[in-house]
């Protein structure tokens, strides 16, 4: 089980300084100190192996054995580049040489010294491609049956090569001074018309000054690399806060819609509360002319007589009711046997009424 270092563990108390420390040790990983916030072992856990990587996820060995093939590849590289820009250089010396054939007169010697030259360049090439190395099969079949001994032979005479690598010096010399006055105004075109003399000592100059360009532009590449890392956490960063904003956007106006729904609805229902008020308003009116219309004065007039008949009639029944229920009772006061002689009585008074509407029809 890994154990957090006294120095780590001491510094997790601080919060921000943790968190500033991880994301500083790894500018590679896509990290938020809401993130390191939200899970402290895993911020522990790499507090942790800081101590043991780089920013790159390295260890410390395998950065050591990285830098030492880096290196040797540079080196290695560095003899390459040098063979290659050597061979470049002669096949452009040629090249010049060809086209200045077709504007002006060469000498005799210069012809010489260029075939020679090419020559020898086109046999080393071709002796290079036929010559197996450790990376082609020994038993690899010839091409048009020629190995690189029957090429080499294909060498102009030695007398004639001595001579090109006594003068090859001074020509490549004449040459490389040209690039270089052409790099020359190239980097700053000015400096075109300026004497030989001047122009060699700015030249002395140029590898300082391309120097410091390069680092120049390798500081800003680093600068950029390094905003583009800020950028990215900072874009991840904003778009949270774009997130919480939406969401919480979302939420007011969810709560606004409500509050103007509710608003809303309370006036639709005072407007239909008013609505219904004018409608029993109008009802009453049209009840009130309905009975202006139906009830005139005199109809009013003689309501009020009836009234007062049908009053003088009521009181006169009531009066009546009074006086058949008090004799009713002192009828009760005789009991059962009067009640049988009061149901005799009106049946007989029945038949009475049945045999005298009788005699009466049957009487011609």
């Amino acid at each position: 089980m890994l154990r957090c270092p006294d120095s780590v563990c001491s510094s997790v108390g601080k919060g921000d300084s943790l968190h500033h420390q991880v994301l500083a040790e790894f500018p590679l990983c896509p990290l938020t100190e809401e993130d390191l916030t939200q899970n402290p072992l895993f911020c522990k856990l790499l507090a942790t192996l800081s101590q043991h990587v780089d920013h790159t996820g390295l260890t410390l060995h395998l950065r050591k054995e990285l830098e030492k093939a880096e290196k040797e590849l540079r080196a290695q590289k560095l003899g390459w580049l040098r063979l290659e820009s050597l061979h470049r250089l002669l096949k452009e010396m040629v090249q010049e040489h060809r086209c200045s054939q077709h504007h002006s007169i060469v000498s005799a010697a210069d012809d010489k010294f260029y075939d020679t030259l090419e020559q020898c360049l086109i046999v080393a090439r071709c002796a290079k491609q036929l010559d197996p190395s450790d990376t082609i099969n020994q038993d690899q079949s010839l091409i048009l049956g020629l190995s690189a001994e029957k090429v080499l032979n294909q060498m102009p005479p030695k007398q004639d090569v001595w001579q090109m690598k006594q003068r090859l010096p001074t020509e490549l010399q004449k040459h490389l001074k040209k690039k270089l006055f052409s790099l020359l105004s190239y980097y700053q075109p000015e400096w075109e018309n300026e004497s030989e003399g001047l122009k060699c000592v700015k030249l002395s100059k140029l590898p300082a000054l391309l120097e410091s360009e390069r680092s120049r532009a390798e500081s800003l590449t680093e600068g950029n690399r390094e905003n583009a890392t800020l950028l990215q956490h900072q874009t991840h960063a904003y778009l949270s806060e774009l997130l919480e904003c939406m969401q919480l956007l979302q939420t007011l106006v969810l709560d606004l819609r409500l509050k103007v729904q509710k608003d809303l609805d309370r006036k639709k229902i005072e407007y239909f509360e008013a609505k219904c008020e004018i409608g029993i308003q109008k009802i009453r009116a049209e009840m009130l002319e309905v009975q202006l219309d139906t009830y005139t004065r005199d109809k009013i007039a003689a309501h009020r007589k009836i009234t007062e008949k049908l009053n003088t009639e009521l009181k006169t029944a009531q009066v009546e009711k009074q006086s058949l229920e008090s004799k009713l009772a002192s009828f009760e006061i005789y009991g059962r046997e009067f009640e049988i002689l009061a149901e005799e009585y009106s049946r007989l008074q029945q038949e009475i009424a049945t045999k005298s509407w009788a005699l009466k029809e049957f009487t011609p």
